[in-house]
């Protein structure tokens, strides 16, 4: 997959010459709903986002009124070496910040290209499979719709099957600064809609765990007893409920697969009946990197948070 830097060209004038897109929300109560917008960045291009000292990122935090969070250094969307991009609050702000965003990137690579006209870029958002229904419309009529309105290219990804449980889809969006803007408030607007989608705003990247684990720790699941035996190779063991193994584990060994996969942590739990002394928590060994130990840790636990809620 190409990376989001190099498809960002030049366009020294685009963020001078563009005036608010006007409120396309089909009510003014969702306008002000508080919803949030996924996008990619490459890690090039998110540190000049962040800026210094997370400078950039808290001038386009206080300009637009919407909160910006990236995924860490390491936390990529599968299959993709992208990072995160996480802009929430609502609808107007968000495309305020998102606007800040595209332009500070077209800014950046505008040295390398000097041409007047004014470029077509690729914008990839990260839209979860269930929402994407609502975007593509019966037959494919609200999609083609918001292609019409905005004149942006939009297309939507295939799901990925090659990675277990990943429920999200990219719908990118190619075309110039302003069309992209009109698609995607189009998309959220539309977006608002399903109760579904805002409820989703508070649930952390599943792919990229960007949270402390250890304030879930429903059924003591969050005690961390390392093995001193292999600290060389940095390994913990955490319990988790008998009755929560099936949720970790996943249809066919799918979940601890996906959970491996994307964590590079190699996991074994115990077989029925080997609990953690005094419990009736399974053990869960993890053993990898610190970080890789982190986010399968982090991974595991929300499964099992969100079966507690």
């Amino acid at each position: 997959m190409e990376s989001t830097e190099s498809s960002y060209v030049s366009s020294p004038e685009a963020a001078r010459k563009r005036s608010p897109p006007p409120p396309k929300s089909p009510t003014s109560e969702n306008a002000e709903k508080p919803t949030y917008v996924r996008f990619l960045v490459s890690n090039a291009a998110a540190g000049s986002v962040i800026g210094k000292g997370g400078s950039t990122i808290t001038e386009f935090q206080s300009k637009s009124g919407a909160r910006i969070q990236l995924s860490r250094s390491h936390e990529f969307f599968p299959g993709t070496s992208d990072r995160i991009i996480m802009v929430s609050g609502a609808i107007d702000d968000i495309l305020k910040a998102v606007e800040l965003i595209l332009a500070k990137l077209l800014d950046e690579l505008n040295i390398k290209d000097n041409d007047d006209s004014e470029p077509r870029t690729k914008v990839r958002l990260i839209v979860s499979n269930s929402s994407c229904g609502s975007i593509i419309g019966k037959g494919g009529a609200t999609i083609k719709s918001f292609i019409e309105g905005s004149q942006a290219g939009i297309k939507i990804s295939p799901q990925d099957n090659n990675f277990y449980g990943l429920n999200d889809r990219l719908v990118t969006v190619t075309g110039t600064l302003d069309e992209q803007l009109r698609a995607i408030d189009l998309i959220l607007s539309k977006l608002c809609e399903d109760p579904h989608y805002s409820q989703a705003m508070h649930a952390p990247f599943s792919y990229a765990a960007t949270y402390n684990s250890m304030s879930y720790a429903p059924n003591g699941a969050g005690v961390k007893f390392p093995n001193h035996k292999e600290d060389h190779s940095n390994s913990i063991t955490i319990g988790v409920s008998d009755e929560h193994i099936g949720l970790v584990l996943g249809r066919g060994g799918r979940n601890i697969m996906e959970i491996s996969q994307v964590s590079g942590a190699r996991i074994k739990i115990s077989d029925r009946g080997d609990f953690m002394s005094g419990t009736t928590d399974r053990k869960v060994t993890i053993t990898g990197s610190q970080r890789a130990i982190h986010q399968a840790e982090s991974m595991i636990l929300q499964k099992v948070a969100n079966a507690s809620e």
